[in-house]
């Protein structure tokens, strides 16, 4: 069974995005695309006027948003009448499909608001289908606790805890892992996956050869194996992320991602 290595080593950049959150940037600018994965996003901070603008109303085709929250809380409120509010610990998983105008507004003006947002690409074949949700209450996640680590299951399967999210084309994995000092996660993955590591605080060693040392908001790409070793420097605290390649030609625009210049056209019409 092969070792799972260091690929490469990415800091995020700081950017804003809807009515001037400010976020850190990793996937979506380096690497542009890592299929199936197309943009990830960390927002984060205890100053209100970093947040408190939100992300208005604004248009999607053709990817999936998987919204994580892990302090404060965000409301939803979409063109198809869907509502919610997502505190701590929730998940909104949201298949945009043939195409979706949604907000996603800071339920809060004060105190930290902090959370990831990954875009997922969808196959040609799902791109215009209806858009559709999966909200993952943080009571409802399956977790596995033992004396060395944490980890809340959000998509795959880990010992006998297993994520809400089955049955999807790109069989993702999506584990919150938190692994105390000198302790260490090992997981067996697919060997046709994509797959990558956000660490959000502590400091990682990953595989068996040596790195660049790995602490704090860092992104983490990995070779493609089978066995994942990560070891703990100090407390730390990291998403395991990872999917089949869907290996299809994709054209962007903005909100809109599809796989020609033409259907970004057409979405924008």
């Amino acid at each position: 069974m092969s070792d799972i290595e260091v690929k490469k080593i990415i800091d995020p950049i700081l950017a804003s995005d809807g009515a001037g959150v400010k976020l850190k940037r990793s996937i979506g600018v380096e690497p542009n695309y890592f299929d199936p994965f197309l943009m990830l996003d960390e927002f984060g901070s205890e100053n209100k006027d970093d947040y408190i603008g939100g992300f208005p109303p604004h248009p999607h085709r053709g990817i999936e948003t998987v919204t994580y929250m892990l302090d404060g809380e965000f409301e939803h409120q979409d063109s198809t009448g869907a509502k919610g509010r997502m505190s701590a610990g929730d998940v909104q998983w949201m298949k945009t499909g043939g195409g979706i105008i949604h907000s996603e507004m800071p339920a809060m003006s004060e105190g930290k608001l902090h959370g990831f947002q990954l875009w997922i690409n969808m196959p040609a074949k799902l791109k215009m289908n209806r858009p559709e949700y999966i909200y993952i209450d943080s009571k409802q996640m399956q977790k596995h606790n033992d004396s060395e680590k944490k980890i809340k299951i959000i998509a795959g399967k880990f010992a006998n805890s297993e994520g809400p999210v089955k049955g999807h084309n790109v069989e993702p994995v999506y584990f919150d892992v938190e692994l105390n000092k000198n302790k260490e996660f090992n997981f067996n993955l697919p060997s046709t996956h994509n797959t990558f590591i956000y660490l959000i605080n502590g400091e990682i060693e990953i595989g068996t050869k040596n790195h660049d040392k790995v602490k704090d908001s860092t992104l983490i790409l990995l070779e493609k194996g089978e066995n994942l070793n990560v070891r703990a420097k100090s407390k730390s605290k990291f998403l395991l992320i990872s999917g089949k390649p869907i290996n299809e030609e994709i054209a962007r625009g903005g909100p809109f991602v599809m796989n020609t210049k033409a259907e970004i056209l057409q979405a924008v019409q």
